[in-house]
């Protein structure tokens, strides 16, 4: 057995046949912590991965034999630095068991406990387990997205199992709304632990005041400080996330009254179908988005059905879907019962204009129940380029259905077939 860690000697080490940690302040917070969610949003080399494997030891001592998860934002990145973390504990020191490459999985020798690695770009890979406890590394990370923390906690739920995240911040999407927010908010559940990248005593100061004096304010305060700012490229910038009543654009969701006129946006596609539904309240000229979905695997007829049956109470006027170049998709949506309507110009960055102004104006606000679309709202942005300044290219664009479902319902009621054609449109989109 080795006389002490190879991979970070400043957190732990054995001495005697026994394991030592020695956490700097930050990790001895996360250690501490009796909640049910712990996540540790930290500047970058802060000792995050590092921690992750003695607190997923220690649930697993406390919880007894099981399935446990280790998720990261993608498989690549498992190997630089997750595993490596874990394996040099749980298999070169503890000697815990086997790891098995090709299914990703590690065995104790009891044959009754296994730690299960799954990523979340791939979301399945997180559905086979009931897990008692889970570790996700870099949490914040633009591919880790909302359905995969709400798969963590699937697998959580049977045993009310603990978790605990850790990353640097990227965005102001889902980690920010669902459990920044909540933990400010005093959800009992969630605990959140910040610390500066030079709380790690290993972190060389001279090299934080380098990024200190280099980067943009944004990314130092997000990257080496881990506190939230607003990046560069966000193209939502505007929507502010906070609740109405603290000028933000979040709404509690409320009963919605039955007479107010609703519009719904609808963006096509085999595996991803998106749908995003806009009320009016015609005293005030507010709209509010207060329901989404977003599903694969189905017909357009069932698509169709379940939108049709979800709005029977309610007073729909206009349904608008798609680009210029998807009128098959608009010609099934209507044989099956949807009078869907298509946009009249193409142009994404003038509707996105639109969109923008209606936040600008206090004219649109989102229910938080609307997981999904806040969550896009947060991450949605521009390629950034090496001088820190956005582009005019969108990070994968591909991705946001909700919001392409949002600018499509937009688009085709700022030309007068809905509630926003009162908005002007640009010389050339009318």
């Amino acid at each position: 057995m080795p006389t002490k860690a190879v991979s970070t000697p400043v957190l732990w080490d054995v001495r005697r046949g026994n394991l030592r940690i020695h956490p700097h302040r930050g990790q001895a917070r996360a250690w501490l912590s009796d909640k049910r969610f712990v996540f540790m949003l930290a500047g970058t080399q802060g000792g995050k991965t590092s921690f992750g494997p003695h607190w997923l030891y220690r649930e697993i001592q406390n919880r007894g034999p099981g399935d446990y998860l280790g998720v990261t934002s993608s498989f690549p990145l498992l190997k630089p630095k997750m595993l490596p973390e874990f394996l040099s504990l749980f298999r070169d020191t503890l000697r815990l068991g086997n790891w098995w490459a090709s299914d990703k999985v590690f065995e104790f020798h009891n044959g009754q406990t296994r730690v299960i690695f799954g990523s979340a770009t791939h979301p399945e890979s997180l559905e086979s387990a009931t897990a008692k406890a889970a570790w996700l590394d870099e949490a914040g990370q633009d591919q880790f997205r909302l359905d995969s923390w709400e798969a963590v906690q699937r697998r959580l739920s049977l045993h009310e199992g603990r978790a605990l995240g850790a990353t640097t911040l990227y965005n102001l999407g889902w980690l920010k709304q669902q459990v920044y927010d909540r933990w400010k908010e005093g959800d009992p559940d969630y605990d959140v632990i910040q610390f500066e990248s030079i709380v790690n005593p290993a972190f060389p100061t001279r090299e934080y005041e380098r990024a200190r004096a280099t980067l943009p304010a944004w990314k130092f305060n997000m990257f080496y400080k881990g506190e939230y700012d607003r990046p560069a490229g966000l193209i939502y910038s505007d929507f502010l996330d906070a609740f109405r009543e603290d000028d933000g654009h979040k709404a509690r969701a409320f009963a919605l009254p039955p007479e107010w006129p609703r519009h719904v946006g609808v963006d096509f596609g085999a595996v991803n179908t998106a749908t995003i539904w806009l009320a009016h309240d015609p005293k005030m000229n507010i709209y509010y988005a207060y329901r989404e979905s977003l599903e694969g695997g189905k017909t357009t007829r069932e698509h169709v059905d379940s939108a049709l049956s979800i709005s029977q109470e309610e007073n729909v006027l206009t349904w608008h879907g798609g680009s210029k170049s998807e009128e098959q998709q608009r010609m099934d949506w209507r044989a099956a019962g949807v009078p869907i309507r298509g946009p009249r110009v193409d142009d994404v960055e003038a509707v996105l204009d639109r969109v923008i102004s209606l936040f600008k104006t206090n004219r649109l606000f989102v229910f938080d129940s609307c997981k999904g679309l806040l969550d896009e709202l947060g991450t949605y942005s521009r390629v950034v380029d090496e001088a820190g300044l956005p582009t005019e290219k969108i990070r994968d664009k591909e991705q946001f259905h909700r919001l392409d479902a949002l600018r499509y319902v937009v688009l085709g009621a700022a030309h007068g077939d809905g509630p926003f054609s009162w908005i002007k449109l640009p010389e050339g989109h009318r």
